[in-house]
C-alpha cells in the first residue's frame, strides 16, 4: 500500500471516529441557541466565516443576536460571539477559564517557536510581563525618527514612477506598502535590516515572512487536526506525513518556517555575541549605529539580561519572540495602511481635508524649531504625530470598520456561565440572558462583529465615518474623562477608566473591553495585541509621509478591452484587496491606484 493510500485511510478513519463520537454525545447545551443551519456534512457553516465572508459575519449578528450556535468542521457546535458582556468575561474578567484553542496555540508553536502567541499561563504571563515595557511610550519615541527614513526611501521610490507635469499613473500599491511594512517591523524589531525596498536584493526570509500567511490560510480546514498529530505522532513521523501527503501548501509552510527558524537563529546569535562583547556591531553610519540599541530585541536582550533567574526567559523563548513580533507586525500593518489610501482615494474630500491637517502641522514644528527645507519633507515627533485630530479619527474609523484580523477563537477549560448584555432568543423562543457554557467549548469572537454593533456604536456602526471621533468644532473626542489627547490606549479594558457617554461605542456604561479606544480590533485583557503602539505609529508616520507629496485616487482608465479596474476587499479571516472581474481574476491581491505629485489645490484654502 502507497504511503498516500495509508495517509488517507487514517484521515479517514479519524474522521469518521470523530463522527461517531458526536452521534453518540449527550446533547450540548448550546443546542438550544439559534443559528443558521448546518450547510455541509464535514464543515458545517465554518468555511462560510472565512471565504469572503463580510456580509455573512454581520448577518449572522444581524439576525442571532451576540450569541450565535456555529455548526463547525466534524460536527462540533461552536458559539460566535459579539456581545459586550461576554466578550468582557472572555477576553478580560475571566480570561484564565477561556483561554487559546489548542489547535492555536500547538499550531503557532509549531511555525514560531515558544513566543507569546504559543504560550500560556504563567509561561505567557512571565513572557508578557518582560515584553510590555519593550513597547513603552518612552521606547516608541525613542524609535519615531530611527526609523523616519524607512518612509521617506518609500516615498522616493513612489514618486520616482510618476511623470513631473503632474500627469497620473497606475501603480499597484500593495507590494511596495508591504515591502516598506516589512523593513519597519525588521528594522525596529531586530535591528537589521533586509532591504526589503530594493527590489533588486532578494531575500528568503522575506519571501518566507511573505508566504507565511497565504500558505496558512489555504491550509486552514487542515488546522483542527493539528492537536490530535502532535500529540500522536514525534516530530520524525510528522515529517514523514508532510513528506507523503500531496499538498503543495503544507510542503510550502515546512519550507517557510525552516527558513524562518535558521535565519532568526543567525540574527540572535549575532546581536548576544554584540550585547556581550564576542562581536564588534559595524561602524559609524550603519543601521546598528542609528539604532544605538533601541530596536526591540537590544532592549529585550537587555531586560532579560538584568531580570531576576525567576524572571528571566530562555533563549528559546526570545528566540521566539522574534517571528512571533516580524510577522504580527507585518500582514497586519500592510492591510491597514493599504486600505486607509483606497480609502483616501475614494474620498477626495477625505484626503483634501487630511493632507491640510499633515501641511500644516508639519510648518508649525518647522517654524517652531527653524527647520529649513521644504514643509513636505518634514518629519513630525511622536507626540504631534499622535495628536493630529483627523489624522487620529482617520486610522481609529480605518480600523474599527476594517479590522486586519476579523475573528479570534478561545476555549472554556472548564465550565462556566457567560452573561449576555443583550438577551437572546432561544429556539424555543425563551429570552436568555446568560448562556452555560460546557467544558471544551470553543467561543469564536468577533472582532469584526463587536465593532459593528449597532447597539454600542449607533446606527450608522457599519458605516465609514471618521467624525464620530472628533468634536463638532475639529477636536479629538474625550475618550476618557481625565484625558487631554484622547485616551491613554492600553486602558481601554480597565473598566476603572471613567469613559463618557459621548465616548464613541458607549452607550450606559457599557463598551468593549478592547485595548484600543473602545474597539475590539487589537483585543483585550492578557492576550491583546503587545505592539498596538508600534502599529499605529507606523500606520501614521507612513501616511502622512506619502500623503504630502503624492495624490492618491481610484483608477479610471479603462483596460485595452474598455474595463476600469474596480478594487474589492475580501474578509478571509485576513482582508484580501483584489480586483474584480472583468479587469481583473477576483484572486490576486492588490491594491492599484492612480498616483500623481501633489498640486497647489490639493489642500484647503488656508
Amino acid at each position: 500500500m502507497s504511503h498516500l493510500r495509508v495517509l488517507s485511510s487514517g484521515l479517514l478513519a479519524y474522521i469518521l471516529w470523530r463522527l461517531i463520537r458526536r452521534l453518540g454525545a449527550p446533547a450540548s447545551p448550546l443546542a438550544d441557541l439559534r443559528g443558521p443551519k448546518k450547510e455541509h456534512w464535514l464543515k458545517g457553516n465554518y468555511h462560510n466565516l472565512f471565504q469572503d465572508s463580510l456580509d455573512y459575519n454581520l448577518e449572522l449578528v444581524e439576525e442571532y443576536g451576540g450569541a450565535v450556535k456555529i455548526n463547525a468542521l466534524l460536527g462540533a457546535q461552536q458559539l460566535y460571539i459579539s456581545d459586550p458582556l461576554a466578550l468582557h468575561h472572555i477576553a478580560v474578567k475571566e480570561q484564565h477559564i477561556y483561554t487559546e484553542t489548542d489547535m492555536f496555540i500547538m499550531g503557532n508553536r509549531l511555525i514560531f517557536g515558544q513566543g507569546l502567541i504559543s504560550t500560556l499561563g504563567e509561561q505567557h504571563r512571565k513572557q508578557r510581563k518582560m515584553l510590555n515595557p519593550v513597547f513603552s511610550l518612552a521606547n516608541m519615541r525613542d524609535l519615531l525618527p530611527i526609523i523616519q527614513p524607512i518612509a521617506d526611501k518609500l516615498c522616493v521610490i513612489l514618486n520616482s514612477q510618476l511623470p513631473a507635469d503632474g500627469s497620473a499613473t497606475e501603480i499597484n500599491i500593495l507590494p511596495w506598502l508591504s515591502r516598506g511594512a516589512l523593513e519597519y517591523i525588521c528594522q525596529a524589531a531586530l535591528g537589521h535590516s533586509f532591504n526589503a525596498l530594493d527590489p533588486t536584493k532578494d531575500s528568503e526570509y522575506l519571501e518566507a515572512i511573505r508566504m507565511l500567511a497565504p500558505s496558512s490560510i489555504r491550509l486552514l480546514l487542515l488546522r483542527p487536526f493539528i492537536p490530535f498529530i502532535v500529540r500522536n505522532f514525534s516530530l520524525y513521523w510528522r515529517n514523514k506525513i508532510m513528506d507523503w501527503a500531496p499538498i503543495e501548501a503544507l510542503k510550502n509552510l515546512r519550507h517557510v518556517v525552516q527558513v524562518m527558524d535558521s535565519t532568526s537563529k543567525k540574527l540572535f546569535a549575532d546581536k548576544k555575541a554584540i550585547m556581550e562583547g564576542r562581536s564588534e556591531p559595524d561602524g559609524p553610519g550603519s543601521l546598528a549605529a542609528r539604532m544605538k540599541g533601541k530596536d526591540i530585541m537590544s532592549i529585550m536582550l537587555r531586560a532579560n539580561t538584568s531580570s531576576s533567574d525567576v524572571d528571566r526567559l530562555t533563549d528559546a523563548e526570545l528566540l521566539g519572540q522574534m517571528n512571533t513580533i516580524i510577522f504580527a507586525g507585518f500582514e497586519t500593518s500592510t492591510s491597514a495602511i493599504c486600505r486607509i489610501f483606497w480609502i483616501l482615494a475614494s474620498k477626495p474630500d477625505v484626503q483634501l481635508r487630511l493632507r491640510s491637517e499633515v501641511r500644516k502641522a508639519k510648518r508649525s514644528y518647522a517654524k517652531l524649531h527653524a527647520i529649513v527645507g521644504p514643509w513636505e519633507d518634514v518629519g513630525l515627533p511622536y507626540d504631534a504625530l499622535m495628536c493630529l485630530p483627523y489624522l487620529d479619527a482617520v486610522v481609529r474609523e480605518t480600523l474599527r470598520v476594517h479590522p486586519p484580523t476579523s475573528l479570534l477563537s478561545r476555549t472554556a477549560r472548564k465550565d462556566a456561565v457567560l452573561p449576555l448584555y443583550k438577551p437572546i432568543k432561544s429556539v424555543y423562543g425563551e429570552m436568555l440572558s446568560a448562556i452555560a457554557i460546557p467544558e471544551g467549548t470553543t467561543l469564536i469572537m468577533s472582532l469584526l462583529g463587536a465593532n459593528h454593533n449597532k447597539e454600542l456604536w449607533g446606527e450608522d456602526a457599519s458605516e465609514w465615518r471618521p467624525e464620530r471621533w472628533l468634536t463638532p468644532t475639529g477636536e479629538r473626542v474625550q475618550l476618557s474623562k481625565d484625558s487631554n489627547c484622547g485616551m491613554e490606549d492600553g486602558e481601554g479594558n480597565d473598566p476603572s477608566v471613567p469613559t463618557t457617554e459621548k465616548t464613541p461605542g458607549v452607550k450606559a456604561g457599557m463598551k468593549y473591553p478592547g485595548v484600543y479606544a473602545s474597539m475590539m480590533t487589537f483585543l483585550g485583557g492578557g492576550r491583546a495585541c503587545i505592539g498596538f503602539k508600534f502599529a499605529e505609529m507606523e500606520i501614521k508616520q507612513v501616511v502622512t509621509t506619502l500623503i504630502s507629496h503624492i495624490h492618491f485616487a481610484l483608477p479610471s482608465v479603462p483596460d485595452e478591452d474598455g474595463n476600469v479596474k474596480e478594487i474589492y476587499w475580501k474578509v478571509n479571516g485576513l482582508q484580501v484587496p483584489v480586483v474584480r472581474p472583468p479587469a481583473g481574476d477576483n484572486t490576486t491581491a492588490q491594491v492599484p491606484l492612480s498616483l500623481r505629485l501633489v498640486q497647489p489645490d490639493d489642500f484647503f484654502l488656508s
